[in-house]
């Protein structure tokens, strides 16, 4: 060790510096590497499971989403109480049938089911040669139930396996129980879909409910690598998941774990329980996260080679010029997070180097302007669009309401003319107070209430509208202008077009920590194509007969804009039968009017 000592000693201080700066790169190359790769792995397995979760919180939106379509059409079923009438029975298959052509992809088969039970099917024909023994058990359960509720999975002789959503019909009258509805969901339909997004060679998925019962189906379409990472017991068919396998998995935490599978170690991810009261579970194979990390120890093997020689060659050339201010430079460069600090560099020098880093500072500094400039552009841009909105006020509008005021005046109709004209201001100082953009609900309705009176002096007996809304619900804060478009659209495009006179009606109730709004009219109705249209219409010019310029869609980006992406309108239409517009809101009491 001593002579090695007096050797390097006796060097120069280039050659020192040259020795000093390769040992040293080579000590550093082979650290990096070596952490690169265990930082690799374990990233490439955070990517995975952060990816996995992503997929499962999607797949439980749609799974709600499934649920709020199959309640959707389970109220426009119970709405038609009277095809549980007798004599009724034809026409109640007809509309089944019809409901379920519409939605073939969701659901398998739709029953209306009378006290007495008599049963209408969607395929009555194939009901009565099978029938369907669970339907009596369901009526049963039915008459002591309040509120629509699921069944656990079960054979059924009409769907296969199954799991029905059942919701009690009783009179509005006497609140007499008339029989129920039924939906029988197509599980092989809900698996597949979800199988495109989770079965690979690789990962596979199983739902559970919250009583230990699997809900997804084995479909024989799929290949069978698809079902090889779960224990299947194959001594039946269809195959079924081990009962011992199940009931591991759903003692597993919502997170991720670890499990023994028939091919070896599985990691599993857990989602809670959705609104359906079920688990989705993803697997996958625990050797699938190291599979892709031997490439990188091939490639690190094969760059170090490379990397030896270039730095025996370039290192003296480097050391004294070039490395320390670039690696400054990098490492400035590399830190770079937040543009609302700036992380400059002292300049030394006035070589290539010394100029590099001026222009980094310059163009660190020109970022960092224009990106204030498209924040502050972006806001008032937003706030300008938002002004814009609420203040359209049709002048058609306006002229046709002094039209109806001027021929109720030449009829000497005073009282008809006070009442028009107060509520003309009334409306219009509703929507001219620029002091705020949210009113409580009773605010809302209250001008609702002005601008109905308006139209139906316009329009006589064209429509009458009526509002339910719980008392919490009426002091929640919401947007202005938010119900008043939709009733717009309902008189000026379903009940005016209309021989005949038609209903508005308006809910507002608190659901789970959430303000729910439905407008529901008995108008023409939309086809999916008109449905379109309506969500084409913020790029389309308003109409001169609308009070303002304010859309149905206008008001969808208006909600989703102030209160996030998760609320905002959801539109169900079918043609003669009418329309309805849900509105979903945070349930926001109010306190005192927002800034």
């Amino acid at each position: 060790m001593r002579k090695v000592l007096d050797w390097f000693g006796g060097r120069s201080m280039v050659a020192k510096h040259f020795l000093f700066l390769s040992m040293g790169t080579l000590l550093l190359f082979g650290g990096l590497a070596w952490m690169n790769l265990r930082d690799a792995e374990a990233l490439f397995r955070k990517q995975v499971l952060t990816d996995s979760q992503v997929i499962i919180d999607r797949t439980n939106l749609y799974m709600n989403a499934y649920l709020d379509n199959v309640q959707n059409l389970l109220l426009l079923i119970s709405t038609r109480d009277d095809l549980l009438k007798e004599g009724e029975e034809s026409e109640a298959s007809k509309v089944l049938r019809e409901y379920a052509a519409k939605n073939s992809t969701l659901y398998k088969t739709l029953y209306l089911v009378r006290a007495d039970g008599q049963v209408m099917v969607s395929s009555q024909t194939t009901f009565d040669i099978i029938g369907n023994p669970h339907i009596q058990q369901l009526l049963e359960k039915a008459k002591t139930t309040y509120g629509m509720f699921i069944t656990e999975p079960y054979q059924s002789p009409m769907s296969g396996k199954t799991v029905a959503f059942i919701l009690p019909i009783t009179s509005a009258d006497t609140e007499e129980f008339l029989g129920m509805a039924v939906v029988e969901i197509d599980l092989v339909q809900l698996t597949n879909m979800l199988a495109q997004f989770m079965n690979t060679k690789n990962q596979t998925f199983a739902i559970l409910t919250n009583k230990r019962n699997v809900v997804h189906s084995f479909d024989s379409a799929l290949p069978l690598h698809f079902y090889r990472l779960l224990p299947y017991n194959t001594s039946v068919f269809p195959p079924e998941l081990n009962t011992g396998f199940v009931n591991e998995a759903a003692d597993l935490p919502i997170g991720v774990s670890e499990l023994k599978g028939p091919q070896g170690q599985l990691v599993a991810v857990k989602s809670g329980m959705n609104k359906l009261g079920w688990y989705f579970i993803a697997f996958y194979e625990d050797g699938y996260f190291y599979q892709n990390i031997r490439s990188l120890y091939q490639n690190f093997n094969t760059a170090a080679v490379f990397w030896i020689l270039i730095v025996l060659v370039s290192t003296y050339m480097m050391s004294r010029y070039v490395t320390h201010p670039v690696r400054t430079l990098v490492a400035k460069m590399d830190r770079v997070r937040d543009m609302e600090v700036l992380p400059s560099i002292a300049v030394i020098g006035n070589d290539e180097i010394g100029r590099l880093t001026r222009s980094y500072n310059a163009m660190m500094e020109r970022i960092h302007h224009l990106l204030q400039e498209t924040k502050e552009a972006e806001r008032r841009k937003k706030q300008f669009e938002l002004k814009m909105l609420q203040s359209q006020i049709a002048p058609h509008f306006l002229y046709n309401t002094l039209a109806c005021i001027s021929s109720l005046a030449k009829q000497h109709k005073i009282d008809a003319v006070r009442e028009t004209i107060k509520s003309l201001v009334g409306l219009l100082s509703f929507s001219f107070d620029k002091s705020t953009e949210f009113v409580t609900l009773e605010e809302e309705l209250e001008g609702l209430r002005m601008y109905a009176y308006i139209q139906q002096v316009r329009y006589g007996d064209k429509f009458d509208m009526t509002i339910e809304a719980d008392r919490e619900a009426r002091s929640c804060t919401i947007l202005k202008l938010t119900l008043q478009p939709l009733v717009e659209n309902a008189i000026f495009h379903g009940l005016a077009p209309r021989k005949q006179g038609g209903a508005i009606k308006i809910r507002a109730k608190l659901v789970r920590g959430r303000l729910i709004l439905t407008v529901r009219d008995n108008g023409l109705g939309m086809d999916s194509g008109q449905l379109q249209d309506v969500f084409a219409e913020r790029r389309k010019a308003p109409s001169k007969e609308r009070f303002t310029g304010i859309g149905i869609m206008n008001v969808h980006e208006r909600i989703r804009l102030h209160f996030g992406q998760e609320y905002g309108l959801s539109i169900f239409s079918l043609p003669v039968i009418g329309t309805l517009i849900r509105i979903e809101l945070p349930a926001i009491q109010y306190t005192e009017k927002p800034n």
